[in-house]
């Protein structure tokens, strides 16, 4: 460290303690858990990301309680999950859709060929004009 970084850093560090002076006991407190979280991930970083821990970020719910902490939810996740599984109820219904479909022309087609119509009614042309009728 060179002799402009520490002049740097000693007028850094006054500012900060005279700015941390004025700040409420609570206040203080949360900063110094804060800060002893921060420097022991930085001692031991498997063990950060061993147990699963965030990086922490200034004033984004430092403790464990607070909505965006440690064990608070992401609202990116559950909104992703959210809306896959719309895309997912979605695109199941149009193939259910798709498949009742294909079964009614099945059993119609089935029914017309199972029934005692005599050959020359399948080659009238009425006949034929009638069936694009139905199926359409």
């Amino acid at each position: 460290m060179s002799t402009n970084e520490r002049e740097f850093a000693k007028k850094l560090t006054s500012y900060l303690d005279d700015s941390a002076a004025s700040l409420k006991a609570g206040t203080a407190y949360k900063l110094q858990l804060a800060r002893a979280e921060a420097l022991a991930r930085l001692a031991d970083p498997k063990r950060a990301t061993a147990v699963g821990m965030r990086p922490a970020l200034a004033g984004v719910g430092g403790h464990a309680g607070a909505p965006g902490g440690r064990y608070g939810a992401r609202p990116g996740l559950k909104l992703g999950l959210g809306v896959l599984l719309i895309v997912a109820s979605v695109f199941g219904y149009q193939q259910w859709q798709f498949y009742q479909q294909v079964k009614d022309l099945e059993e119609t087609d089935a029914e017309i060929l199972s029934s005692d119509l005599p050959i020359d009614a399948y080659l009238d042309r009425g006949f034929q004009n009638w069936l694009k009728q139905v199926t359409d």
